[in-house]
């Protein structure tokens, strides 16, 4: 559903190799650190889930190399998994309470609803229930 709500699901790779602005970076060695222009700023987001450089140094901080051991896709997987389980919403995920997890994570990820990241769009609730469904997950009141 992140990876959706980011734009990077449909690309080649599954976004794996995916830069903010939608191009691509070569290599898994490490978060590629690419900045790409963006207004009056830049960013510095990449792979499937869109992290930014320093936010990916904090998670190799925190979790170490052997957790991280570069920027593959089971990283970025193992990556995208603290960031929701930092924000307290893993059980809401698995649990199918969208609202809630979407709630705890949206200042993560600038596509989710009500994250409010200066001009930077965002996914309605309803987009991201139906990317959810089309993933396998079942949603709860």
């Amino acid at each position: 559903m992140i990876a959706a709500a980011e734009g990077t699901a449909g690309q080649p790779d599954d976004g794996y190799r995916t830069l903010f602005g939608y191009g691509s970076f070569d290599s898994f060695r490490d978060h590629p650190r690419i900045r790409v222009p963006f207004g009056r700023t830049y960013s510095t987001a990449a792979g499937r889930y869109q992290i930014l450089a320093r936010t990916w140094d904090s998670l190799v901080a925190k979790l170490g190399r052997s957790e991280l051991p570069d920027f593959g896709p089971a990283a970025q997987d193992r990556a995208a998994i603290e960031l929701i389980r930092e924000r307290g919403a893993l059980a809401d995920v698995r649990s199918g309470r969208l609202t809630d997890a979407v709630t705890k994570v949206r200042k993560v990820w600038a596509s989710l609803p009500g994250a409010n990241y200066s001009g930077q769009g965002m996914r309605s609730m309803s987009y991201l229930q139906a990317a959810y469904v089309n993933a396998g997950g079942t949603i709860t009141l």
